[in-house]
């Protein structure tokens, strides 16, 4: 199993977790957004409706008829009603229910730093468990730095 740290420096949610959702999508795969807050879960909806003018991303929040359809599930808690074997975690809180998942890309911005470091330090000693951590360059772009 993988987990992917992104650290949110320049770059904010808004714009890197679209990029993420999409990229698994268009590999066939499925994703469950996690966030604990309905206001940030509402925030996302809307932010994957919207984020591009030209492109679509089907997705839904959990709690619906038809969860179990949605290439990408919107939840407060971790419970993949569409069979996600990928999992984006975008409060910045880490759940050890994600390492259910085949890969889970855990965002965080500088106010959720210290809890990120407690995640990656307990995860060093899991068997199975590859971390990768993602900073922004000076550019904006991704680098891949442990």
């Amino acid at each position: 199993m993988q987990v992917d740290f992104y650290h949110l420096t320049a770059m904010p949610l808004d714009r890197a977790l679209p990029q993420i959702a999409a990229k698994v999508v268009a590999g066939g795969g499925r994703l469950l957004i996690v966030a604990a807050d309905e206001v940030q879960r509402a925030g996302v909806d809307r932010l994957l409706w919207t984020y591009a003018a030209d492109s679509f991303l089907p997705h839904a929040r959990a709690g619906g008829p038809d969860d179990a359809r949605q290439p990408v599930l919107i939840a407060g808690e971790v419970n993949a009603a569409n069979g996600a074997r990928n999992i984006a975690l975008v409060d910045g809180e880490w759940r050890d229910d994600a390492l259910d998942f085949d890969r889970a890309f855990h965002f965080f911005d500088e106010e959720r730093i210290g809890g990120a470091r407690a995640a990656w330090k307990a995860l060093a000693a899991r068997d199975g468990v590859e971390r990768r951590y993602w900073k922004q360059n000076e550019a904006g772009r991704w680098e891949q730095a442990a």
